[in-house]
Formats: C-alpha cells, sequence, structure tokens
C-alpha cells in the first residue's frame, strides 16, 4: 500500500526581506511553513532560513525564473526623496509586477503605507501610481496599508536615556495612530494569502489598542524611566519656515532638493495622523482603522528599556 501523496506547501517569493517589515513578514511565512525564497541583493542575507535569488529591482529580472503562488512585496525607498521614490516605490515595483506576470504568478501582496490616502509627497504618488499599475494588472491583489510601526516610534527613547527631553510638535496632540508591530503585521500580511475576504482590496490596518498622540508616547516612556515628563516643544510653524526655505533654495542649489523634500517628510508626518480618514467626519479616524494583533507599543517600550537594546532609526518608509 503506498502512502498519500502529500500537498507541497505554497511557494512565496519575498522582496524586500531584509528591512523591518520584510523581517516579519519573513518570519510569519516561517511560522505558517511556507516555501520561502528571498530576493536580494548581492551581499545581503536572508533573515533566516531560505532559497536566494539575487537580483537588482531596479533592472528588469528576466534571470529568475520558478512556479511561485505568491509574490508578496515590502519593498520602499529609504528617504522618500523624489528621486528614490519613483525608482523604488514605483519602477522597482513595476519590475517585481511584469516578473509575476511572467511567471504567471496569481497573487500579488504589496506592503504600502497609509499615508497614501492623503497624498502630498513626492514618495505617496510614486506608491499610488504603483497601486494604480497592480490594480489594473488583472492579477489577484492585496494592497496592504498599515499605520506606524514600533520602530518609527522608537526613535526618541536614546534622547531620554541622555536626560533630554522628548520633542513634539505644538502641544504632542496634533497626531495619533494605532501603532502595529512587526510580526503583528507580518502575521495579517501572509493572512492574506488564504483569506479571500481580503482579495483585491485596499487593507488599512493598525495595531490593537486605542490611538495614541506623541504626548502618549512621551509619558508612556517617562513613567518608565521613573522620571517626570519633560517635553520640547517645536512650533510646527518654524518647522513651515524651513520647508519654505528650503523649498526656495532647491531652485538654486539641486542638493537643497533632497532636504526639502525630507523637511517636507517631517512637516507631513507632524501634522497629519496615520489613521483612516474617514470623508463623513472630514478627519482622520480611529473607530474606521481597523486593528491586528496583540502586541502594544507600550509594552515594546518596556521590553527595550529592561534590555537596555539599542533603538535603530526610523525613516519615512514604516508608516
Amino acid at each position: 500500500m503506498t502512502g498519500a501523496r502529500v500537498k507541497p506547501s505554497p511557494s512565496v517569493l519575498l522582496f524586500g526581506a531584509t528591512g523591518t517589515a520584510g523581517q516579519g513578514v519573513y518570519r510569519a511565512l516561517h511560522r505558517a511553513g511556507y516555501q520561502v525564497t528571498c530576493v536580494l541583493r548581492k551581499g545581503q542575507t536572508p533573515p533566516g532560513p531560505a532559497q536566494i535569488l539575487h537580483a537588482d529591482i531596479t533592472q528588469p529580472m528576466p534571470h529568475i525564473l520558478g512556479q511561485f503562488d505568491a509574490i508578496i512585496s515590502c519593498v520602499a525607498s529609504r528617504s522618500g526623496s523624489r528621486k528614490d521614490a519613483w525608482a523604488i516605490d514605483h519602477a522597482a515595483q513595476l519590475n517585481i509586477l511584469e516578473l509575476a506576470q511572467r511567471l504567471d504568478v496569481k497573487q500579488f501582496i504589496l506592503l504600502s503605507a497609509i499615508c497614501v490616502q492623503n497624498p502630498k509627497l513626492p514618495f505617496q504618488f510614486a506608491k499610488l501610481a504603483f497601486e494604480k499599475a497592480l490594480i489594473e494588472s488583472g492579477l489577484t491583489y492585496c494592497i496592504v496599508r498599515p499605520t506606524a510601526f514600533f520602530k518609527s516610534l522608537s526613535g526618541q527613547i536614546p534622547r531620554l536615556r541622555a536626560g533630554k527631553a522628548f520633542l513634539v510638535f505644538g502641544n504632542g496632540e496634533l497626531t495619533a495612530c494605532k501603532p502595529i508591530s512587526d510580526d503583528d503585521l507580518g502575521n495579517f500580511m501572509v493572512g492574506c494569502i488564504t483569506d479571500p475576504a481580503r482579495y483585491n482590496k485596499i487593507l488599512p490596518i493598525g495595531g490593537p489598542g486605542p490611538a495614541i498622540t506623541p504626548r502618549d508616547q512621551a509619558q508612556a516612556l517617562f513613567a518608565l524611566l521613573e522620571r517626570p515628563v519633560k517635553l520640547r516643544r517645536v512650533p510646527v510653524a518654524l518647522l513651515r519656515l524651513i520647508c519654505a526655505g528650503l523649498r526656495l533654495a532647491g531652485v538654486v542649489f539641486p542638493a537643497a532638493q533632497r532636504k526639502a523634500d525630507l523637511a517636507q517628510i517631517g512637516l507631513y508626518y507632524a501634522t497629519e495622523s496615520m489613521l483612516v480618514w474617514h470623508g463623513p467626519e472630514r478627519g482622520y479616524s480611529a473607530e474606521h482603522t481597523a486593528s491586528s494583533g496583540t502586541e502594544h507599543l507600550f509594552d515594546h517600550y518596556a521590553h527595550i528599556m529592561r534590555s537596555g537594546d539599542t533603538v535603530p532609526r526610523g525613516d519615512h518608509s514604516v508608516f
């Protein structure tokens, strides 16, 4: 008597596996038993055991062959500047989409960002342009738009450890978000593979618990440090003035254009919440921002404080 044939685990081609979100997706794929192939630049290593294919995603990838059930792309530009955004968030993603179509991959899961719902920045328009191309491609797609990551909300911890104040714009309550951890986001994205209810949809997603403001973050961190809350308020008007000056300088000095782009990103996150924009209310809504997972930002803060871990500096792409 012969044994029953065991159906092989679905195979996933993962782009962006070395980034913060990509590592969370890799871990979720590994826990779920998928066959994972990571596409990396030469010299990069995957976060764990995986098949590896080397490629420059800024170029077409005719050398990549194989059969895959899904592609997950966690690729994002690091700086968010105009040049980087259109090269990575749009052109490189189009190369990945072309690969998916050539290999007849049926499903494409994209890590986007919740901030594209109210676009003002080059990287947001680049992401939206690719989202449109993906939607029109004919592939089954899931476009995941997460809120802020834990990494992006932990960058001030070294300042506080050094006895400095927590920087806030305005009164520290101009914006709010529902932070999501790398692993909770990874689990959500991997869950898209087998959940038809998520197919062909744009999926804004946050972490568990209520929305929190920068002031809330400061209060939690100073409580863990057992010190009184110490805030340094930065007027939004000052940031607007800096942005305007850099834009003017960029007309004459090309090198200033990139600084202007980065300053504009800072202004955006100082004044816009990372929550779903709810049209009837004409504002950001925590109530309409879906939650997923079990990990809370303040527990993450407590872990960092107990362990003495260093906190890597975040970049725009985590929003």
